[in-house]
């Protein structure tokens, strides 16, 4: 098995958090041919894919709400967000189903993303948003918020509590909210806002996740070509009575087999006729 096959083997194999990896390399790797800029060094993420705070171009581009959680600025980008992803996806895991892991990845980037734009209205500021961020905030805080005391081995810190490491992460985004990428912070911080809020709904009766099931179920159930009910022509039921034929034949085949058997078994072979030892042949045959 080469590689490609083995890659094609665990994304089907493998579940939503291997899926989702999968989508956040690909994209990454159709942005390094497309928009990646040799000339200047960095990448050059288009308005119709990265999610703008202007809120004219994001009125025209609303899907950048979904496609800006699956494409990064750079390599240690994605690299930084699908460790985290990893990690906070398999806690995720832990305690809820892999439709609710992709709920939550997709209404958490939504949500973080109409956080960064009301955000830069109120400053007065435009600016361009890629990266999965606020979506993986958003499975992070969910795993925290419901098993806030499971405990983890984190190398040189030994054992703590997953809340421990989940608020450090926190404190980092808020203190560095007026030192750069300020934006992107904010969004962090709106997907951990609904990462806690999806927790809180779901344990009193709401499932949030639910939406994005019904949507995906309705798109796939379109792609689907509809089966044409075929024109039903009235048959003769002759086959049964070809059927009972046939039986009756072989009821009488085998009755006669079993005569010449017990003749054979009395007065042996050479007491049956010239007609009955052709008939033996062939049925033997």
């Amino acid at each position: 098995m080469n590689i490609l096959d083995d890659l094609k083997l665990q994304y089907r194999t493998g579940g939503m958090l291997q899926k989702l990896i999968f989508w956040n390399i690909g994209c990454f790797l159709l942005s390094l041919v497309l928009f990646y800029s040799f000339s200047i060094g960095k990448f050059e993420i288009p308005y119709w894919i990265a999610l703008s705070s202007d809120l004219g171009t994001f009125i025209k581009t609303p899907w950048t709400l979904i496609t800006f959680n699956f494409f990064h600025y750079g390599f240690f980008h994605l690299i930084f967000n699908l460790l985290v992803l990893h990690f906070s996806g398999r806690l995720f895991s832990t305690y809820f189903t892999d439709k609710q892991l992709l709920g939550v990845y997709v209404l958490g980037g939504v949500f973080s993303g109409i956080t960064f734009v009301l955000s830069y209205i109120i400053v007065g500021r435009a600016g361009l948003l890629v990266g999965a961020s606020g979506a993986i905030m958003a499975i992070l805080l969910s795993a925290t918020t419901y098993a806030p005391f499971m405990l983890l081995r984190i190398p040189l810190f030994g054992i703590v509590k997953l809340w421990h490491v989940t608020f450090v992460i926190l404190l980092l985004d808020l203190i560095q909210l007026p030192l750069d990428n300020t934006g992107g912070h904010i969004a962090h911080l709106g997907g951990a806002l609904f990462g806690f809020l999806y927790i809180k709904l779901l344990q009193s009766g709401t499932d949030l996740s639910k939406a994005i099931s019904m949507i995906l179920d309705f798109f796939v159930n379109v792609s689907k070509p509809k089966k044409k009910t075929p024109f039903k022509k009235v048959h003769r039921n002759t086959a049964k009575k070809a059927v009972n034929s046939f039986q009756d034949n072989k009821d009488l085949t085998q009755k006669q087999i079993d005569d010449i058997l017990d003749k054979i078994s009395k007065s042996g072979y050479d007491s049956l006729t010239k007609e009955e030892k052709e008939f033996l042949f062939k049925a033997g045959k």
